[in-house]
């Protein structure tokens, strides 16, 4: 399953999204996993999960983001949840390129049972209407 936590800077995605993790990480009987652009998060997040920084690996764009995506579920099968933080600025603000990523996301997260957990920093009536088609809006 693929959700995603929409709002404007300063809406407390973040916080939202760090309160999810910490209860990923009490229930899941696997690993936890949460991306992130810039080493922001070391000390909220639970350091029973994996956090990774794209800054660290260079990672620019939907593809390369799309690849890392794939490369840490491929090197960890026991992870069961996977948070990102700042979507958009790891990948670009093209609305187009965030729907075409997110359509890979969700096949990606069926085949793989894994439950995946986006920030999205945007009106959601700028997004198109599709991406709630496949993917789940949590407050």
């Amino acid at each position: 399953m693929v959700t995603l936590i929409i709002g404007k800077n300063g809406s407390g995605k973040t916080k939202r999204l760090v309160n999810l993790v910490h209860e990923a990480v009490e229930r899941s009987a696997g690993n936890v996993v949460c991306i992130e652009k810039k080493r922001k998060l070391i000390h909220e997040i639970d350091r029973r999960v994996r956090l990774v920084a794209t800054d660290d690996y260079s990672i620019a764009g939907f593809e390369e983001f799309y690849g890392l995506i794939c490369g840490i579920c491929a090197r960890d099968h026991d992870i069961t949840d996977i948070f990102v933080d700042a979507t958009l600025r790891i990948g670009s603000r093209d609305v187009n390129e965030l729907l075409a990523f997110l359509k890979k996301i969700v096949k990606l997260a069926q085949g793989a049972d894994k439950a995946v957990t986006f920030t999205i920093s945007a009106n959601e009536a700028d997004l198109p209407p599709e991406i709630f088609d496949i993917c789940k809006k949590i407050a």
